[in-house]
C-alpha cells in the first residue's frame, strides 16, 4: 500500500480533522461556484479561498497542534492574491508567488510582499516557510512535479505542504474547453477558438497540461524517506467518497481534483535559526501586487 493511502504514522491523528468538513453540502456549494470561474473569478475564488484556509488550518493543527497564527504561508501560483484575506483572518502572513505579471494584477488586488517567480524554481532558500500551498496550478505547469519538489524544498522540517490540482480526465480537466478535452486537448482548443473567435485562456500545450491522478500518487510514492505523506484525497468530494482515490481508472474520471498533503519530518534537515521574516528577504523579485 502507498504511504499516501495510510493513516498518519506518527499516531497523532488517525483521521484528518478536515474530514468532518467534507460534507455533501460543502461539495455542492463548491461545485455550484464553478460556473463563475471564467465570468466572475472573485465569486469562484472567494468560496475556494475560505475552504482552502479551513483545509490548510485543519491539517496544520493535526500536524503541529497549533493554529496558523504567526505562520508564513507561501501560495505558489497565487495569482492576484484571492486567498490573502482568508489567511490574514487567521493571523498568517500570506505570500503569493506568481510568474505572470498580468495575473498578479488581474483583479486589482494589492498584496504586500507579492513575489514574481516561477513555481519550478522558487526564489527562496531551503526550509523558508511554515506552510507551502498550491491550488489548481499544477495543470498549468509543464513540469508540475518539479514544482512539487520545489515546494517541499522551501518548506521547513515539521511544516506543511498542500498540493492540489485538477485531474485531466475529470469533468473540469479541460477548463473552459471542456468537455471536449475528452476528444483531445488540441481538438478542444481548436473547437473553442472556432466557436468563440479567440484562443482559450487555458490553451492546451501552453498553459494547460494533462496531469493524471495516478501522477500525484506516483509522486507521493516516490518521495524521499524524510518526507511523510499525510493524506491524499479528492478535494471536492464528501468524506464518504474519498475511497475513489484507491481505484485505478475510476479515479481518473471521478476524482476531479486531487489533494496531496505532506510534511518534511522534523530533524530531517538542520533547522535554520533565522527569524521567520527572513523568507521574505530571500525573494528574488518582490513587488507589490
Amino acid at each position: 500500500m502507498l504511504r499516501a493511502e495510510q493513516t498518519l504514522s506518527s499516531g497523532a491523528v488517525n483521521r484528518p480533522r478536515f474530514a468532518r468538513r467534507a460534507t455533501l453540502r460543502r461539495s455542492l456549494r463548491l461545485l455550484g461556484s464553478f460556473k463563475y470561474a471564467q465570468t466572475d473569478p472573485a465569486v469562484f475564488y472567494g468560496g475556494v479561498a475560505s475552504d482552502t484556509a479551513d483545509l490548510v488550518g485543519d491539517f496544520y493543527r493535526d500536524l503541529t497542534g497549533r493554529s496558523l497564527n504567526g505562520t508564513i504561508v507561501l501560495d505558489v501560483g497565487g495569482g492576484p492574491g484571492y486567498f490573502a484575506d482568508e489567511f490574514g483572518k487567521v493571523g498568517a502572513r500570506y505570500l503569493p508567488v506568481e510568474p505572470d505579471p498580468s495575473e498578479m494584477h488581474a483583479a486589482g488586488l494589492r498584496v504586500a510582499g507579492a513575489v514574481r517567480g516561477s513555481g519550478m524554481a522558487l526564489p527562496f532558500r531551503d526550509d523558508a516557510v511554515d506552510v507551502c500551498i498550491s491550488s489548481n496550478v499544477a495543470e498549468h505547469v509543464p513540469r508540475p512535479w518539479v514544482m512539487a519538489d520545489e515546494m517541499l524544498r522551501v518548506t521547513k522540517p515539521g511544516g506543511l505542504m498542500v498540493f492540489s490540482y485538477t485531474v485531466w480526465l475529470g469533468p473540469f480537466g479541460g477548463h473552459e474547453t471542456g468537455p471536449w478535452h475528452y476528444l483531445g486537448g488540441e481538438y478542444a482548443a481548436r473547437r473553442y477558438r472556432r466557436k468563440q473567435g479567440r484562443e482559450p485562456k487555458n490553451r492546451f500545450g501552453k498553459s494547460l497540461f494533462a496531469v493524471k491522478a495516478s501522477d500525484g500518487l506516483r509522486w507521493a510514492r516516490e518521495t524521499p524517506e524524510d518526507v511523510e505523506i499525510l493524506s491524499v484525497f479528492p478535494r471536492y468530494h464528501p468524506r464518504w467518497a474519498w475511497w475513489l482515490v484507491r481505484v485505478p481508472g475510476l479515479r481518473e474520471l471521478l476524482v476531479s481534483n486531487l489533494v496531496v498533503v505532506a510534511t518534511k519530518k522534523p530533524g530531517a534537515a538542520q533547522a535554520d535559526s533565522t527569524v521567520r521574516g527572513s523568507a521574505f528577504e530571500m525573494a528574488a523579485a518582490p513587488e507589490s501586487a
